[in-house]
């Protein structure tokens, strides 16, 4: 398999490559639990084993014995992403660009939109929808974006705003529109979940991505929903 290219792979190798840590440290705990129960387990079996075999023969032949349910099945990651195709017009907006470490990438993400409200509110203007983060470039080493918040209008004869935000528009065209619910630090498995949905339907797309952020956040294992646009060609 060639190995996957562009902005959607490379944000899909680096959350994943954080997510690993965070399972390894997850897996040494459950073993050290599994080996601490493990005497436990077999002290529970010893003290509920049947007396004699006819006594378990008996038991079993009772016809309200109960059962072991059955463990629900495991949804598909592709199948818990939900799609469509979605035609994303320009608006404008208030921006602040930025750049960031894949570590941390919410703190940094979080305090650039708090920064970018910020000077949106001092200077009177009116915000008309949620703020997007547009990634522009990735690397081994982190991210560059540029934090958006849409503007009912633009104001006339302003170009820039206090620290460093300015005015522009927000990127238009054919996007598939995925979503991502839960905390930010597992966004890893949606964007799993949306290489493989491109992969399957052989889409081919733009190096523009965009996160609306639904609800505000403030840290990584902070519950985030999040509404992901993937441009298409």
């Amino acid at each position: 398999m060639e190995e996957e290219s562009g902005l959607i792979g490379m944000l899909r190798r680096h959350w994943q490559a954080l997510a690993a840590v965070a399972l390894l440290l997850a897996a040494v705990g459950v073993v050290a639990q599994r080996r601490l129960s493990s005497g436990d387990d077999a002290a529970k079996q010893a003290a509920t084993a049947p007396a004699s075999p006819d006594a378990a023969k008996s038991d079993a032949a009772k016809p309200d014995a109960a059962k072991p349910e059955a463990a629900p099945a495991t949804p598909d990651a592709s199948a818990a992403v939900a799609s469509e195709t979605v035609m994303v017009d320009a608006r404008p907006v208030a921006m602040l660009k930025g750049q960031g470490k894949w570590e941390g990438a919410a703190k940094t993400l979080s305090e650039a939109i708090a920064k970018l409200n910020a000077a949106v509110a001092k200077a009177g203007l009116a915000v008309n929808g949620r703020t997007i983060a547009v990634f522009t470039k990735t690397d081994d080493t982190g991210f560059t974006f540029e934090a958006m918040a849409p503007l009912s209008a633009a104001p006339e004869g302003k170009v820039k705003l206090s620290d460093g935000v300015e005015i522009g528009a927000s990127p238009a065209g054919k996007a598939m529109k995925f979503q991502h619910r839960g905390a930010y630090d597992e966004i890893d498995a949606t964007y799993e979940a949306i290489a493989a949905y491109l992969d399957e339907k052989g889409l081919d797309t733009k190096d523009l991505i965009i996160e609306e952020y639904l609800s505000d956040f403030k840290g990584d294992d902070a519950e985030v929903n999040v509404d992901i646009y993937v441009f298409l060609k």
